[in-house]
């Protein structure tokens, strides 16, 4: 008798991923007043019996745009569908998502800064009127062909609003914009993501791991789940105070949740430029980072944390930047 072959588990990233994401409003820590105007939004929806009004969320990744977007289709009971701008290339793929969906369901569209130009003017009907117009054939042989759609709900969410063009952006019913979180919040959240990993965790090593997770929930929890796997390694049943920061200094992510990213960056611009000011091309270069990686990725967060001034003639590290780095602080070197 043949063994049926052992079926391989998922892989453990998604699982925690999708475990992790918050399933009802009380368990989202944080944009509260955000939370409380869209939970207006769709209260009303529902009592009119219409499918919401299109949103726009905007904010650093990591910040929650998709698990909100999920949140309102839960909310609404309808389903949703999920994809990116850059992945929506011609208008029979738009067509081909917007004819699939069922009444009242929501599309959430990530990065939609990206979406091609020539898909963009078919998205315009679609949002208002709820038809695409699609033109058929070439030449003197072309025709339109008008398609109904369903009352859907479009969320999209980007990281860079300023790139989106005037006409898409004020198709959208109502904007937010996802701040960084406050301490106590990521603490928060690092303890209930604990509880669903099922690890005992000390509250010095929770106040540790909300103190460098850059104030995102996504960071707090990649940080909870790598100081787990050191604890794991070294037969520990609790993540305590040692072991957190044992496991945070091997990931080279030092007090401030600085990685070895912003610290190149930082050193880029105090020991190749005087402290600024410079251009964004120039301290990319000397950094040797995509432009797009630190307007993205950690400009947002060495500003928030007063290391790094955007100015009209460049950038400037301040002198927390220097004294975070160890590097002698010279006044005249930041005047402007």
């Amino acid at each position: 008798m043949s063994i049926p072959p052992i079926p391989k588990p998922a892989p453990d990233g998604e699982l925690l991923d999708a475990a992790l994401r918050p399933k009802n409003w009380s368990d989202y820590v944080g944009q509260e007043k955000i939370k409380e105007n869209i939970k207006v939004i769709l209260t009303a929806a529902k009592q009119r019996g219409h499918s919401p009004d299109h949103l726009l969320l905007y904010g650093n990744s990591g910040l929650g745009k998709t698990t909100l977007a999920n949140l309102v289709a839960l909310e609404m009971g309808k389903k949703i569908r999920i994809t990116t701008g850059p992945a929506i290339e011609r208008a029979g793929d738009l067509a081909a998502i917007l004819t699939n969906l069922q009444e009242g369901d929501v599309l959430f569209l990530d990065e939609i800064h990206r979406i091609h130009k020539t898909v963009e003017e078919y998205i315009y009907p679609a949002m208002e009127e709820y038809k695409l117009n699609l033109i058929l054939g070439k030449g003197p042989m072309a025709r339109t062909m008008e398609l109904k759609l369903p009352r859907f709900t479009l969320i999209g969410a980007t990281t860079r609003p300023g790139l989106l063009s005037a006409p898409l952006r004020n198709r959208f019913g109502a904007t937010f914009q996802l701040n960084f979180y406050k301490q106590e919040d990521i603490q928060k959240i690092v303890e209930r993501s604990a509880k669903i990993l099922n690890v005992q965790i000390n509250p010095d090593a929770v106040a540790i791991i909300a103190k460098r997770s850059r104030f995102t929930p996504r960071v707090a929890n990649r940080l909870l789940k790598r100081t787990r796997d050191f604890a794991q390694v070294q037969g520990l049943n609790v993540i305590t105070k040692e072991i957190t920061e044992h496991a945070l200094d091997s990931l080279e992510v030092d007090q401030q949740g600085l990685e070895p990213g912003d610290i190149k960056i930082l050193r880029a611009l105090i020991e190749k430029f005087d402290g600024g000011p410079v251009g964004l091309q120039s301290l990319a270069a000397a950094a040797m980072e995509e432009e797009d990686t630190i307007l993205d990725i950690y400009e947002p967060y060495l500003m928030q944390c007063g290391f790094l001034e955007r100015t009209p003639k460049g950038r400037v590290a301040s002198k927390l930047a220097y004294d975070h780095l160890g590097i002698k602080y010279n006044k005249q070197s930041n005047l402007i």
